[in-house]
């Protein structure tokens, strides 16, 4: 996952803002799912796992959405991908998103997730990954609207759960055309449409122009939700204002950082802790990932996240470098152990 780690000092502030109180923590409706505030946390591919998502949710993210999963491996019964779609019954509210290009596979995927206690199904219109795109899924999609559209019409017809989608701005900036194609895709029913207003050839380079955003918000007649660059509160509130989006989605910025969320949800500064409650939040996050996946796949996974947790934390290189190395769960938790022993204690709370 590439991009930077947002600026933990920026999230600890309190944001002023005028009127009558925090916009960001008023519910919103997606279709006829009523969302209790408007922080979602987006469906990072190869991270948003049950465990991730509930973390989310309990540390304040209004709507989690799943990593994406294939709906041809649902078609052909694939274990690992049907595994993919099963929730924890402890997730409040939780969507899932599926990448294809056949519509017909892609609504027998939305009623197997439909079944499996999913609240919305979220279609894949933005991932820039060529294997994905050679395949006419993702954001290939967003050169064919028809078949874009006729994704978005097959899975509407197959649940009754809100169909929303995920879109980029367009291949590449030349022939970006998000305000059609989004269109298109209300008009095949999508409840709502998501929009991270980059390329997909851009990736993650640049900035997020959020004129985009503003641009579907104003056309479109269901919700539009920003994405993109949002790594404080006072980022969310301003891309809020200046957009007319209904809602902001929590990607990059929110790893290692769960805390954010909250912060984001309430425009209050950041509870993040000193080290040894980092540590803490990690050791837990790491016991369900170990649960849901065995130790070696589940220690794996878990090395990816080392760097994102204690990035800006008083952790020498060389420690971060042997958790990077180690197969065997229990020494994980030994080493992080270690760590948090040696924290300095916290001299200003949420800042450390």
């Amino acid at each position: 996952m590439k991009g930077p780690i947002a600026d933990r000092t920026a999230v600890g502030v309190a944001v002023a803002v005028p009127g009558d109180g925090w916009p960001l923590a008023e519910p919103f409706v997606i279709g006829d799912l009523v969302v209790p505030n408007r922080v979602l946390q987006a469906p990072l591919a190869g991270i948003a796992n049950g465990p991730f998502r509930l973390q989310a949710q309990r540390h304040g993210a209004g709507l989690s959405v799943s990593e994406m999963v294939a709906s041809m491996g649902v078609h052909h019964g694939n274990a690992r991908t049907v595994d993919m779609l099963r929730l924890d019954p402890a997730e409040r509210l939780t969507g899932i998103q599926l990448f294809g290009a056949v519509p017909e596979a892609m609504a027998e995927a939305a009623r197997t997730a439909e079944a499996n206690g999913a609240v919305l199904v979220d279609i894949n219109m933005g991932c820039p990954v060529p294997k994905i795109c050679k395949t006419g899924a993702g954001a290939a999609l967003l050169a064919d609207p028809g078949r874009a559209a006729a994704i978005v019409a097959a899975c509407v017809a197959a649940v009754r759960i809100p169909v929303t989608v995920k879109i980029r701005r367009g291949l590449t900036p030349a022939d970006s055309r998000p305000v059609e194609v989004a269109r298109r895709l209300a008009d095949a029913g999508a409840a709502a449409v998501t929009i991270h207003p980059r390329a997909a050839a851009e990736e993650y380079r640049g900035t997020a122009d959020h004129r985009i955003t503003a641009a579907l918000a104003e056309a479109l007649d269901i919700p539009v939700i920003a994405s993109g660059d949002i790594s404080t509160p006072h980022a969310a509130y301003e891309v809020y204002e200046a957009t007319g989006a209904a809602a902001v989605m929590i990607g990059r910025a929110g790893l290692g950082d769960p805390w954010l969320y909250r912060a984001i949800a309430t425009g209050a500064p950041s509870q993040r802790p000193a080290l040894d409650g980092v540590i803490d939040e990690l050791c837990g996050f790491a016991e369900e990932i170990v649960a849901l996946m065995g130790e070696r796949r589940g220690v794996h996974y878990l090395r990816k996240f080392y760097p994102w947790y204690l990035a800006g934390e008083p952790v020498a290189d060389e420690d971060l470098a042997d958790l990077l190395v180690i197969d065997e769960y229990p020494r994980v938790r030994e080493r992080l152990a270690v760590l948090a022993d040696r924290a300095p204690l916290a001299t200003t709370p949420g800042l450390n």
